[in-house]
């Protein structure tokens, strides 16, 4: 069973998990007697295929779930009703998600639920995309030939602002990577470190790069700063969808109904969509699902600029190259396919 298109419908599971826990003996409360230990933790069993492994902190009761995050920053997201997740407001985020909610994209992103206030603090409530699979396999897929905004670049001439964490960062992938002078400095600028890192991925080659993916037993990794290479991506790939032919036909299938939708969509084709990925999901039961995420650089477009996401990008026409990603992508998984295919004969 694919991904449901309906976002309304993705997380009843998810809705109703608080009543269900309540109704399971042992796991209710605290204050019962230690003759039930061993009950509550019989029970805890029965429900932890229920409660999923996901990219945000939910909490039911007084059990709290981590979010082990592939990408981004953990201390971003807070735990919201069941079913959501709390992410740090960022309001170039939000004008995003505000719009994709009235677009033809709504079905592909995060449901977005409002606004609401936590310890001071304001947040964005989006659905939890991963509370209908059970133990899923997950993986983050950077979209673009670049990660940052050209206004970034342009802030960065005007002001540049030396960063020690991304020289830190810098060495620790790659020590001959800084200059004499950065090295000196002991500190890049956030633009210089992010064009290294794209152009030590596959972005800039391939439109795309892997940041991270947890298969459905816990086991993570981030390791792939330095894939570059097409050959090299068809073997991630080949292990994040393992010898299962279902599961990579509707992974390609989503994949090409969501490029279908986003060449036709208002949302798509009049912004420039830097720093978004794409969420793949699947689970043993193959049920499949790819969403967009992330849009803290979302940006408009600048008046009569217009874009088609495959064009090779220069400074000032504002290509992000996200489609000419999702053609490379498309193309990796049907290679996969045919490899799943022939080793099945």
């Amino acid at each position: 069973m694919e991904a449901t298109n309906s976002n309304n419908t993705r997380c009843l599971e998810c809705r109703g998990l608080r009543k269900l826990i309540n109704r399971i003996p042992g796991i209710r409360s605290n204050r019962d007697s230690k003759q039930k230990t061993h009950s509550k933790q019989s029970s805890w069993k029965k429900i932890r295929s229920f409660i999923l492994w996901s990219p945000f902190i939910q909490v039911f009761k007084k059990h709290r779930y981590p979010w082990i995050q592939l990408a981004g920053h953990q201390g971003n997201f807070h735990a919201g009703e069941a079913g959501s997740v709390l992410k740090k407001l960022d309001t170039r985020e939000q004008a995003s998600f505000q719009k994709l909610m009235t677009d033809i994209l709504k079905d592909y992103v995060p449901e977005y639920r409002g606004n609401v206030e936590k310890n001071g603090e304001n947040y964005i409530q989006l659905q939890d995309l991963l509370c209908s699979f059970s133990h899923p396999c997950v993986m983050d897929v950077k979209m673009g030939v670049r990660t940052y905004l050209e206004e970034e670049l342009q802030k960065a001439r005007r002001s540049p602002s030396l960063r020690k964490d991304m020289y830190q960062k810098m060495i620790e992938i790659d020590s001959t990577a800084p200059t004499l002078e950065e090295n000196e400095q002991k500190a890049v600028t956030k633009p210089r470190y992010m064009q290294w890192r794209d152009e030590m991925s596959s972005s800039v080659e391939l439109g795309f790069r892997v940041e991270g993916i947890k298969k459905s037993d816990g086991n993570s990794s981030k390791d792939f700063k330095k894939i570059k290479t097409r050959d090299s991506i068809v073997d991630i790939m080949k292990s994040f969808v393992g010898v299962n032919d279902n599961i990579v036909t509707k992974y390609i299938t989503r994949l090409k109904e969501l490029m279908k939708t986003q060449e036709t969509s208002e949302f798509f084709q009049s912004h420039e969509i830097v720093g978004s990925s794409l969420l793949f999901v699947h689970d043993a039961d193959e049920n499949v699902g790819v969403w967009m995420i992330d849009f803290g650089k979302s940006e408009p477009l600048p008046k009569g600029v217009n874009v088609d996401h495959r064009s090779l990008w220069q400074e000032g026409n504002h290509e992000d190259g996200y489609l000419f990603g999702l053609d490379n992508i498309i193309c990796v998984l049907e290679e996969v396919q045919r490899s799943v295919a022939s080793s099945s004969v």
